[in-house]
């Protein structure tokens, strides 16, 4: 407690507090469990919705949500303007995609989602970082990670589909946005069921890639951080 208060009050004295400060950051909640459920919403939602504009658009708007509430939680968003920009992009993005329709636009709604995602992983582990410790909080933003991972992919998966020539699946089929889901988490989670398989090169990079990164992820990142947590509770008690 006393060395934060000297941290925070050295950083105080360097720099002043304002959005996305080191000393704004270290003062957040650090409470990723808004952002875990948002993702969970995601998840869900992607799993059950049907294959329409609307739900795509709605895609918008939950990635814009989380990015926010991982903005909020991190220390990164207390700039209101920020927070409107945001709620801006996602639904000036989910009415154009909604009303205007088309493949290539649907592609590019794909990339804003994976932006949105990418940028959402990055403001998490700043968050995680900052913390210099390991704690509930700490596993929690890694979980989300990790959950992120499959949803960015997801997303990457559905760009390469409706932008690409041809089919993304050797099975006939770009596939609707909740098999690239399943198809993601299964590559995520190194499963290799098989029933859906890549039918391009670049389809087969991007698989191995998110293999790759779901495994080393989960080897280094969370099993330090659990086997970090559990070390601790028992120096404790």
């Amino acid at each position: 407690m006393y060395e934060t208060t000297v941290e925070d009050s050295l950083l105080s004295s360097v720099s002043p507090w304002r959005p996305g400060s080191r000393l704004a950051r270290l003062r957040a909640s650090h409470g990723y469990a808004p952002v875990l459920t948002l993702i969970l919403v995601t998840f869900v939602f992607t799993s059950a919705a049907p294959n329409e504009s609307w739900a795509k658009s709605v895609l918008v708007l939950l990635q814009s949500a989380t990015l926010i509430a991982a903005l909020w939680t991190s220390g990164f968003g207390r700039d209101k303007r920020a927070m409107v920009a945001l709620v801006v992009i996602g639904v000036t993005v989910a009415i154009v995609q909604l009303v205007v329709g088309g493949s290539t636009l649907i592609g590019i709604v794909g990339l804003v989602n994976m932006a949105l995602v990418a940028a959402t992983i990055v403001v998490i582990a700043l968050g995680v970082i900052d913390q210099r410790e390991v704690n509930r909080q700490s596993v929690t933003g890694a979980i989300c990670i990790y959950l992120l991972l499959g949803i960015l992919f997801m997303f990457v998966y559905w760009a390469v589909a409706v932008l690409g020539s041809g089919y993304f699946f050797a099975q006939g089929t770009d596939g609707t946005t909740s098999l690239q889901l399943y198809f993601s988490y299964v590559t995520l989670a190194t499963l290799g069921y098989g029933d859906y398989t890549p039918a391009t090169s670049l389809g087969h990079t991007l698989a191995v890639t998110e293999a790759l990164l779901g495994q080393l992820y989960l080897v280094t990142v969370v099993a330090l951080l659990v086997g970090n947590l559990s070390r601790k509770r028992a120096e404790r008690y």
